[in-house]
């Protein structure tokens, strides 16, 4: 199988050099691409109809398992695939707990449904401008555990194609379908919802435990810090919060996501 892939051991090779550049938001931006790392994420991949333009391996690592078996498909779906050396491999890994694989995938974005397309029991999750990639990468995973429609980026956000972006969804950003829309398309898609739309403020008077939930759901959540912004804020038909024993006021954003999507979501999941 490895006589098909081809074999680099040069740091100075030119393909290793344009995937070590994805590293960069630019490169990614620039050519669409982004790096997955990990056998268990690249099967996940695999899985939702994810072909890679290149698939990289440390050279005596896909000789038998789960490896050998993404090679496999890899080559018979006429993908590039390097055979890389030891030191080739640590340039493209990360630096902290590397895998012996990785791959190039192509960006996947949706436009965000039409209200007429909108499955009647769907809850959407849109994130306004969140700014840590562990953050975007926990929602993304949760939105996926739960079974949440897609996630919705409004405004300038944190790249959910990178590597510690990518690497924190565990493989669900090639399950959860993702959008992107500036705060003001989102405001006019926002206006034909035909469910409640949901955010969470430290204002807010209703228990996000005990309040009803009219679905469709589009769930609302503010920034690490500033939370949601005014006219975001205006736009929601219901507004609740998380109550608080300690001394803070706030939870962690991916937490906090996690929370008011298990409480909407709940009744619709099962053992």
């Amino acid at each position: 199988m490895s006589v098909a892939a081809k074999a680099i051991t040069s740091l100075q090779n030119e393909r290793v050099k344009a995937i070590r550049a994805l590293e960069m938001r630019k490169a990614r931006k620039e050519t669409g691409l982004f790096v997955a790392e990990g056998t268990s994420i690249l099967i996940t991949a695999r899985d939702h109809g994810f072909v890679p333009e290149t698939l990289v391996y440390r050279a005596g690592s896909a000789s038998s398992g789960h490896a050998l078996g993404l090679v496999a498909w890899a080559l018979d779906a006429g993908v590039e695939c390097l055979e890389v050396s030891e030191a080739v491999l640590g340039k493209l890994a990360a630096k902290d707990n590397p895998q012996s694989m990785l791959a190039v995938f192509r960006q996947r974005w949706v436009e965000p449904p039409s209200a007429a397309k909108v499955a009647r029991e769907a809850v959407w999750v849109a994130l306004e401008e969140v700014r840590d990639p562990g953050n975007l990468g926990t929602v993304v995973r949760t939105a996926d555990a739960v079974g949440a429609a897609g996630v919705i980026l409004v405004g300038s956000s944190c790249d959910p194609y990178s590597r510690e972006c990518v690497r924190a969804t565990m493989g669900s950003v090639f399950a959860v379908p993702l959008a992107k829309m500036t705060r003001e398309a989102f405001l006019g898609w926002r206006a034909t919802w035909k469910g409640d739309v949901v955010g969470t403020h430290l204002d807010a008077a209703e228990d996000f435990r005990k309040a009803s939930y009219r679905l469709p759901v589009l769930l609302l959540m503010g920034s690490e810090g500033p939370g949601l912004s005014e006219p975001l804020v205006a736009a929601c038909t219901k507004l609740v919060k998380i109550p608080m024993a300690g001394h803070l006021d706030s939870l962690n954003l991916a937490v906090a996501t996690a929370l008011v999507l298990y409480q909407i979501r709940g009744p619709h999941l099962t053992l």
